[in-house]
């Protein structure tokens, strides 16, 4: 165990969870992530290994056949994942927000449905909200599902689903004419089932190949095209139409602590690579730790990695103690995201010309660390989020 990074008061059976997933992030996924990331292969040996320890039925209560942990577990295990290789925690980050919507929102019977095998893995999640032309305006969504009897008929395009070709469940956001006076309540989360794979995976939806992405590679990025794709009105999540934005942004809040969490995971990595290198590498007759203007750098990256993981542990402990945290959430996912970047870009200049070789594993971390910049929201969205929290709170009296 490491001085840095560590968790107050976590529970002996958090404790043991921790300790296998970092055994089984040192030996199984570290030692192969290059290899896989340059090929930009699916890492079906680790997913598999995952399922094998149950990491995808962590936060699906027992009752469903899932571990029935919190969001700080759920956090900080992608955490150790993220500082192995940060595909391998997009793998089944996608797959936990629907399985969260699913127990928080999800009527009994889509429950019993689908909790148990989410659980196991055998149904696996992911999540559309994005469109091509959307950006952050969730309220421009122009998907739209028409009714038709006892059924929807679902008409537009979805971008950037993560998992899109190897999920069998997809939580879409569409657009529903429910009469409402404002667009947030003209929105519906659908559950629609699909085989893996690409192509028409089933009349009316279309998933195009991967799309080729600078780093985050391995895990698939998709389109998602829907040309009326039928589904029945029982495939709303929760049974009632007009309550998928808030369905979505409670989703969304999880996924901005776990973004949160990977860039807690890369940073960490990045540091531990920059100051055993440090140690390493030496220069006018000593390592180059030694050199006051490494050693300077360095505590200012341990100083990040730590603010950043006590931020990361804070947002995810407010949601599981039924707070609100939008904006803590929001806050940990602006500092995470811009001191990962900072911190890998630190360990970049430490490592000098040969990090610049795809020999060296922080080549892989300096093309990961951008995407958690705009992932869930970009840091000026998280500022907005903030700001009008703050102001909310604050309010003048004047």
């Amino acid at each position: 165990m490491t001085r840095l990074a560590q968790t107050a008061d976590l529970t002996d059976v958090q404790i043991e969870i921790l300790r296998t997933v970092r055994d089984f992030v040192n030996k199984e996924i570290i030692p192969h992530a290059q290899r896989l990331e340059h090929d930009d292969a699916y890492p079906q040996d680790i997913v598999d290994g995952m399922k094998e320890m149950g990491l995808f039925g962590l936060m699906i209560p027992e009752e469903y056949g899932g571990l029935g942990e919190s969001l700080l577990t759920y956090a900080l295990v992608v955490e150790e994942i993220a500082r192995g290789w940060m595909s391998v925690s997009g793998v089944i980050n996608t797959h936990f927000i629907v399985a969260y919507m699913l127990r928080q929102h999800g009527t009994a019977e889509q429950k019993r449905h689908y909790l148990p095998k989410m659980a196991t893995g055998e149904i696996r999640g992911a999540f559309s909200m994005s469109e091509p032309d959307l950006g952050s305006d969730v309220a421009a969504i122009k998907t739209r599902a028409r009714r038709d009897g006892s059924d929807y008929v679902v008409d537009g395009s979805k971008m950037w689903l993560t998992n899109g070709g190897s999920s069998t469940l997809i939580a879409l956001l569409a657009k529903t004419d429910e009469g409402a006076d404002t667009p947030y309540r003209n929105l519906t989360t659908f559950l629609v089932d699909k085989p893996a794979g690409f192509g028409e995976v089933r009349p009316g939806l279309t998933i195009p190949g991967k799309i080729d992405k600078m780093g985050y590679k391995g895990v698939d990025t998709t389109e998602a095209v829907f040309d009326g794709l039928r589904i029945g009105a029982d495939q709303i999540l929760g049974g009632t139409p007009g309550r998928g934005f808030s369905h979505m942004m409670d989703g969304v809040e999880v996924g901005r602590v776990n973004v949160s969490a990977r860039a807690c995971g890369i940073a960490i990595r990045a540091f531990e690579l920059a100051v055993e290198y440090a140690q390493q590498r030496k220069t006018f007759g000593k390592p180059i730790a030694e050199h006051q203007a490494i050693a300077f750098k360095l505590a200012e990256m341990g100083t990040k990695v730590e603010a950043a993981h006590l931020m990361m542990v804070n947002a995810a402990r407010l949601k599981d103690a039924g707070q609100r945290n939008d904006v803590e959430a929001g806050m940990a996912k602006l500092l995470a995201s811009e001191f990962c970047a900072e911190v890998t870009q630190d360990a970049f200049r430490i490592h000098g010309g040969y990090g610049y070789s795809k020999e060296y594993e922080i080549e892989r971390l300096m093309r990961e660390a951008p995407f958690l910049l705009i992932g869930e929201g970009t840091s000026e969205i998280q500022k907005t989020i903030i700001s009008r929290g703050l102001l909310r709170e604050y309010k003048s009296r004047g």
